[in-house]
């Protein structure tokens, strides 16, 4: 993420270290946690084609359905030479002319094979020149995006991220609790920003998302989405050589492929996360600032990953693990609701760790071909990332 960079640094004197993937019910019992164990390709996931489109749920008293769409197909294209990705962001009016609360999401990738993750972010009215000259300064419909969309102030963006939702493979309808909701103002305009993994092919891709909306009449709390990145930091395996084997010509190559800002994260998360040292397992600590509930989680990685876990108060009295991904499936990434909801103090802490396997390049279809190299933080499909997502409310 680009915006990650930038905001890693204003975090990294403070911190002791919706959802990125992720769209499934805010409802619904929470996944328990699990002892896990090594998994092979097919209970790990690949990037399939996804699921069928379902029709929404039933609206509930005071909501109504504005759909966003893409105005034409988009032919997805690496922006450079050779490149397997194409982010690309494409500013859309939902119309919303009065203050409100979006209770619920529903992304519609046009093409879900080439569709690795979309994400929702709030331009609000003040914005919104921005992103329109931004726009027009590419040609055809929308513009090159890799991380962030350009537009968002970033000093805030890890404990309070512009996300309006998210959907990577296994996401659905996310229906928000009755009290809870993203507050939108007027005239407001939404980034759809989509990642194409163009290993799966260059099909035109026409994506939508359909948004529950509803007044801002003060029955709900305001959603806030907190991301919690981790480093990658995963060396080539015992006896493999090649020029990218080695950190500082990873890290370069991840430059030149997505832009000098969006590879200074795997450098920038040293700042955030303490002393890192090359290993299959990461981890990043950091510390809560202000009182807030925890109402869901989800976690995102790429196709090496193994394991995800979020916790709170690790190591101290008390800890408790609110997300538990014992088997990492890429395919399946829609968020968990925490329940009983866990309730932060200044002070408590949030840890991510993700465990990455360099082993899964042998056996899933995806990677066949894709040189071995040292892994670090990156924007691709090929690359990697550790990212939590909590979403909490605040008093």
């Amino acid at each position: 993420m680009a915006l990650l960079a930038a905001t890693v640094l204003l975090l990294a004197g403070c911190a002791s270290a919706q959802t990125g993937g992720a769209g499934r019910t805010a409802t619904g019992s929470a996944t328990p946690a699990a002892a896990g164990a090594g998994a092979d390709a097919t209970a790990h996931g690949g990037h399939t084609t996804g699921q069928a489109t379902r029709p929404p749920a039933p609206l509930r008293p005071g909501e109504r359905l504005v759909t966003v769409r893409m105005p034409a197909p988009y032919t997805p294209k690496a922006p450079a030479a050779p490149g397997t990705d194409d982010y690309r962001c494409f500013l859309l009016d939902p119309g919303i002319r009065t203050r409100s609360m979006v209770t619920g999401i529903d992304v519609l990738p046009g093409s879900p094979r080439v569709v690795h993750h979309v994400i929702l972010f709030r331009v609000p009215p003040d914005a919104v020149a921005r992103a329109e000259a931004i726009d027009r300064a590419q040609p055809g419909q929308g513009w090159t995006c890799f991380g962030g969309t350009g537009i968002e102030s970033q000093g805030s963006a890890l404990e309070d991220a512009p996300w309006l939702g998210a959907w990577a493979p296994g996401g659905g309808e996310q229906v928000l609790p009755r009290d809870v909701g993203l507050p939108v103002e007027a005239g407001s305009r939404i980034v759809m920003q989509v990642h194409y993994n163009l290993l799966a092919g260059h099909a035109p891709d026409l994506s939508a998302a359909r948004l529950r909306v509803a007044a801002d009449d003060g029955s709900r709390k305001a959603l806030q989405t907190v991301l919690l990145p981790g480093p990658v930091e995963l060396p080539c395996r015992p006896g493999r050589t090649g020029p990218l084997c080695d950190r500082a010509a990873a890290v370069a190559d991840v430059q030149r492929r997505f832009g000098a800002e969006a590879g200074f994260a795997a450098n920038a998360l040293h700042l955030l996360c303490g002393p890192i040292r090359a290993s299959a397992t990461q981890s990043c600590t950091r510390t809560v600032r202000q009182a807030e509930t925890v109402r869901a989680v989800a976690g995102h990685m790429h196709l090496l990953g193994r394991a995800i876990t979020v916790e709170v108060n690790h190591g101290k009295p008390g800890a408790r693990t609110i997300l538990d991904l014992p088997v990492w499936d890429f395919d399946n990434q829609g968020s968990r609701p925490v329940q009983p909801a866990v309730h932060l103090s200044p002070g408590d802490t949030l840890t991510v760790t993700c465990r990455h396997d360099q082993s899964l390049r042998d056996q899933l279809p995806a990677l066949q071909g894709v040189p071995e190299r040292y892994v670090v933080w990156g924007e691709g499909t090929t690359d990697e990332m550790c990212l939590g997502i909590v979403l909490v409310t605040r008093p």
